[in-house]
């Protein structure tokens, strides 16, 4: 399995899903504040939403300007988006896998998910927005969402994320290809 680097208290690291099926993704990350391997005190949500805050400045705090709201992935962005919505003092929206009848209604898909079809809503032109999840593998989620929300006409200005898999080409595509910014609190690097 690959090794992970992370500035304590925050770990993360990849395990082998049991019983999925042979479409779906046959491992997961699992991190410090997925309340799976041990309880998660306020403390440690605190601390990891400031120090993701405190990365996003560092890496592209001259090109944000300002900022509308953060807009979180459900399930696993709930909880890095409050913390890191508490540490900048920004409001959050979270993108659900729900079809409602309300306006400003973004699509996107999410494409290794049961569920594939996911919504944003209160989106309008104009609106400047950093995106948020738990980890990054491929990408192609949040390349999926800045697409959406470029289209509507809001700008995404940064993507972040608690664990980036640098082992999947999220990087470049997001980075490279798209021009969005992604900062990780950590990553987990390949084995050499």
């Amino acid at each position: 399995m690959p090794e992970t680097l992370a500035a304590p208290p925050f770990t993360a690291r990849i395990v082998e899903r049991l019983g999925v099926s042979p479409t779906s993704r046959r491992e997961r990350v699992i991190h410090s504040l997925d309340g799976l391997e041990a309880p998660v005190t306020p403390q440690n949500l605190a601390t990891t939403g400031a120090c993701l805050w405190q990365r996003v400045q560092h890496h592209v705090a001259e090109e944000l300007g300002p900022v509308d709201f953060l807009l979180g992935l459900d399930a696993g962005g709930i909880l890095p988006t409050v913390s890191l919505a508490a540490a900048a003092q920004l409001p959050y929206k979270i993108a659900w896998k729900l079809h409602l009848p309300l306006d400003g209604a973004v699509r996107f898909s999410e494409p290794h998910a049961m569920r594939t079809d996911v919504f944003a809503y209160g989106i309008t032109p104009g609106q400047r927005i950093i995106l948020v999840d738990d980890e990054v593998t491929t990408g192609r989620t949040l390349a999926n969402l800045t697409q959406a929300l470029r289209e509507a006409g809001a700008i995404p200005l940064a993507a972040t994320c608690l664990v980036e898999d640098t082992t999947r080409g999220a990087r470049r595509l997001l980075n490279e290809d798209l021009g969005l910014p992604l900062i990780a609190l950590t990553t987990i690097e390949a084995e050499a």
